[in-house]
């Protein structure tokens, strides 16, 4: 396993017009895992989806193997699941649902996990690249040339999610397998910051070297531009 060493910050803010931060991250650099959660369904719904499977991933044992791990994960993402579903029905109400988006490492392997339209960027050597595919209704407009990106940033349906925690009895996680190179920089974020940021600002951003610093830029961007959603980035350093 090549010796890769991470560096990591958090930040997360319920944005100029919501009451309620229904959005949850977690920063466990030691254990290589990092994770975003943006939860739907209203403050007494969302805000509690995101916030235990955040949760639920921070009280995962450390597991050595990256397969094991990512096993362990997806595990503990499907008992989340099933438990979200349950306690929908007991409180009676249309929809509990929440975004998630994780990266998990080991050395200079990782494997990115996701379902919704919580994002995991790549900046390397000066380019950014996109590397989840957002689960979304305008995305899949998007897919079939119907709408460019612009167009999807302000589409009135752009917050309709087709896969996320709670929202089917079967989570389906889609996965990247990633080769970490020492220089590289991730993002995990929400879209309240890809919606009122564009990926070249996100990109200017994420070449500072202090991640904390970065984290605060970027979510101080999305306020600037009336933050209409709550905003959380994850940066994660590799060197």
């Amino acid at each position: 396993m090549s010796r890769v060493h991470y560096s990591a910050a958090s930040y997360s803010h319920v944005g100029m017009v919501r009451k309620i931060n229904e959005d949850a991250c977690l920063e466990l650099t030691w254990d290589g895992l990092w994770a975003v959660a943006d939860g739907m369904g209203g403050h007494a719904a969302g805000d509690y989806v995101s916030s235990l499977a955040v949760d639920s991933l921070r009280q995962l044992p450390l597991v050595d193997g990256l397969e094991d791990f990512t096993q362990a994960l997806r595990d503990t993402l499907a008992r989340v699941n099933r438990a979200v579903r349950e306690e929908t029905l007991r409180r009676g109400v249309a929809m509990m649902g929440s975004t998630v988006v994780v990266l998990a490492a080991r050395g200079d392997r990782a494997v990115g996990l996701w379902a919704g339209d919580s994002r995991l960027y790549r900046l390397r050597d000066g380019c950014i690249e996109r590397l989840s595919h957002d689960h979304s209704y305008v995305q899949e407009l998007q897919d079939s040339g119907l709408l460019n990106e612009a167009e999807a940033r302000v589409h009135p349906r752009g917050n309709i999610v087709t896969r996320a925690i709670g929202v089917e009895d079967q989570l389906e996680l889609q996965a990247v397998d990633v080769q970490v190179k020492p220089g590289d920089t991730y993002l995990l974020c929400s879209d309240g910051l890809n919606k009122t940021a564009e990926d070249h600002e996100i990109a200017d951003v994420l070449g500072h070297a202090d991640p904390y610093q970065v984290v605060r830029s970027l979510v101080h961007l999305g306020l600037t531009r009336g933050a209409p959603d709550n905003i959380t980035a994850v940066v994660v350093k590799a060197n």
